[in-house]
């Protein structure tokens, strides 16, 4: 996948002169909410414009170039909306440094009437535009959260969610398990082909699709923020978003009448949320472990 990712800077200043003049500055900077992994400010400039930044160490800068090639590669498909890009960098900073990313500032509007059903179309729209090739994965690894997310690339999906997905994250969690889990867990990853199937073709998912990671744009349309994107099946993007609560019905009739599921999903829908219960099993610890040893026994007893 050929993404033309944007400009990257080794000073927030120097970002600011390039996009916005030489007599640009910060007039003021508010602190916003949202978020446990990066710091997220409102950046208001001497020219009245505003821009949204999210900031981290400097030595987490890969967050930001990943987050940014995400989001470009959901624009990319002419889908659905996401923020516009301004660029990433480092600053050194007077006391310590920092990486950043700067977006154009969303004022999020109100909700359009068919707002569930329009997020239905566009993510379906999204799913079924073209890749490259059939390859799964992504020409970068990234992030889930805040942990790394693999993404060598394979010709089967099957074996993508396997050494990709499922394997790692077990790995990292291997000190949470009994001897019987880690004989559970290998035996679910020795007969993964039993549970899945390939998709029809592969989709750009943006792989942390909940409620919280959509918001709502000035026109009264949902946007896509903070993606872990990669080329896999469409169904692990639909599984998401019914972790967590799910969204209005809706979204999932439209979804489906854009987009026809292959006939199983429900039976594949926790296997795929097994991958985002052992992140937050590996991210915020053992009240997540009996939802994980539960999905297990679901598919291997």
């Amino acid at each position: 996948m050929n993404i033309s990712l944007p400009p990257n800077y080794n000073s927030l200043a120097q970002a600011l002169v390039d996009l916005f003049g030489t007599s640009v500055a910060i007039a003021q900077t508010d602190r916003v909410s949202g978020g446990d992994i990066n710091k997220a400010y409102a950046l208001t400039l001497n020219n009245g414009k505003r821009i949204f930044m999210k900031a981290n160490a400097k030595q987490n800068a890969a967050f930001f170039t990943a987050e940014a090639a995400g989001l470009t590669a959901i624009a990319n498909t002419g889908a659905i909306g996401t923020p516009e890009i301004l660029c990433t960098g480092t600053d050194d900073g007077e006391d310590v440094g920092y990486s950043f990313l700067l977006l154009k500032y969303i004022e999020s509007g109100k909700k359009r009437a068919d707002y569930w059903e329009e997020l239905g179309r566009n993510l379906a729209d999204m799913h079924d535009a073209p890749t490259q090739d059939k390859t799964f994965g992504f020409f970068e690894d990234n992030f889930v959260g805040a942990r790394p997310q693999k993404n060598t690339p394979c010709q089967s999906w099957i074996s993508f969610f396997r050494d990709n997905r499922l394997s790692p994250q077990f790995k990292a969690a291997d000190s949470y398990f009994t001897t019987s889990d880690r004989e559970a867990n290998t035996k679910l990853l020795d007969h993964l082909e039993d549970f899945l199937v390939e998709p029809e073709n592969p989709s750009l998912v943006h792989g942390d699709l909940w409620n919280g990671n959509v918001m709502c744009g000035p026109d009264g349309k949902a946007m896509l923020i903070d993606p872990a994107c990669y080329i896999g099946h469409a169904e692990v993007d639909l599984a998401m978003t019914e972790l967590f609560g799910g969204f209005p019905p809706a979204f999932y009739e439209a979804y489906r009448e854009a987009h026809p599921l292959q006939p199983g999903y429900e039976n594949r829908r926790d296997l795929y949320n097994l991958y985002q219960l052992l992140n937050h099993l590996n991210l915020f610890g053992p009240s997540y472990l009996g939802p994980v040893q539960s999905i297990v026994a679901e598919y291997v007893g």
